[in-house]
């Protein structure tokens, strides 16, 4: 269990009043990645992040989730020069018109589920700052990307109807394994939306379960051997991490309290340290089914490629 896990759930627990709120408003959208090529043609750096912003602001229009967590689905979008022009100057100006090509795509099975292209004109100084222009006078808002977006959100619906049984079985399997953070993204993918999501739901509560339980049960033993072997406040900070990666839902967790008790009585004031609680006052169910989305999200994002090359694409 990494600690940049760790911090992906503690943040959930410690946030929980905000979790609470947003959870229902989530309850429509489908949550995708917004992925773009490193090579064949990168786009340059400035042009880049524009374009992260207008396929945000795309996917917001039209009721989907995207984000730069790694996930199967995933919207992206290429330029492609058409024509270019030198105008005098001064200054001298690059004239460009572009072709703008979105795509949703599953990454796993390298298909394209949903593609439109629409031009563009830009002029700039250079050549980044044309396509910078470029991606800058893409309006969201047209009818090709409305259609572009409903197309590929029904084929990634009905991508989940179909395939949700084996998505489930797959997670048990994992779980099995004790593989509960790859199980948990595969369950986690499944929008609400979907025919199929309250069994998806089922199975997730019941995975983050074995694995909270899992998790208390190696941390516990390892707080343990930590304070036996050295019954001082150097044995109490390294019992602390041990004990601060155990969750308030899990089996062992009053054991776990039996030991910080036993530890905080004997340091007295020289442990700085409290054990995970869930917030008072904040629906528990989301915060457990978000909890268990993070796990998910946090694996998910752990197996993103450091170079994106998708010539399948094309």
């Amino acid at each position: 269990m990494n600690k940049l896990l760790i911090s992906a759930i503690a943040l959930l627990v410690c946030g929980a009043s905000a979790v609470a709120q947003n959870f229902q408003d989530k309850k429509d959208l489908i949550p995708i990645s917004i992925l773009i090529q490193d090579q064949p043609d990168p786009l340059p750096q400035g042009a880049r992040t524009y374009a992260i912003t207008k396929l945000k602001q795309i996917a917001a229009n039209n009721g989907v989730a995207a984000n730069e967590d790694f996930s199967r689905f995933f919207i992206s979008l290429e330029l492609t020069p058409i024509t270019k022009d030198i105008l005098p100057g001064p200054p001298m100006q690059i004239a460009q018109n572009m072709q703008v090509t979105f795509f949703l795509c599953d990454y796993f099975d390298q298909k394209v589920f949903a593609s439109t292209s629409i031009e563009t004109k830009a002029v700039g100084t250079n050549e980044t700052k044309c396509f910078i222009n470029a991606v800058k006078a893409i309006n969201v808002n047209s009818k090709e990307i409305a259609q572009f977006m409903q197309d590929g959100k029904q084929k990634i619906i009905d991508y989940y109807n179909a395939n949700c049984p084996n998505i489930i079985k797959k997670a048990e399997n994992l779980s099995f394994q004790k593989q509960y953070e790859n199980a948990l993204y595969e369950l986690s993918s499944v929008p609400e939306v979907c025919d199929c999501y309250d069994d998806a739901l089922a199975k997730t509560k019941e995975v983050y379960q074995q694995y909270i339980d899992h998790l208390c049960d190696v941390n516990l033993a390892k707080a343990k051997a930590a304070w036996a072997a050295q019954q001082n406040s150097g044995g109490a900070a390294e019992a602390g991490e041990y004990l601060s990666q155990i969750y308030p839902d899990a089996k062992c967790y009053g054991e776990a309290q039996g030991l910080y008790n036993e530890v905080k009585a004997k340091v007295l004031d020289d442990w700085k340290f409290e054990m995970k609680k869930w917030q008072d006052g904040v629906d528990l169910e989301s915060q457990r089914i978000e909890a268990s989305r993070a796990v998910g999200v946090a694996y998910g994002n752990g197996q993103k490629p450091t170079t994106l090359v998708m010539p399948w694409m094309r």
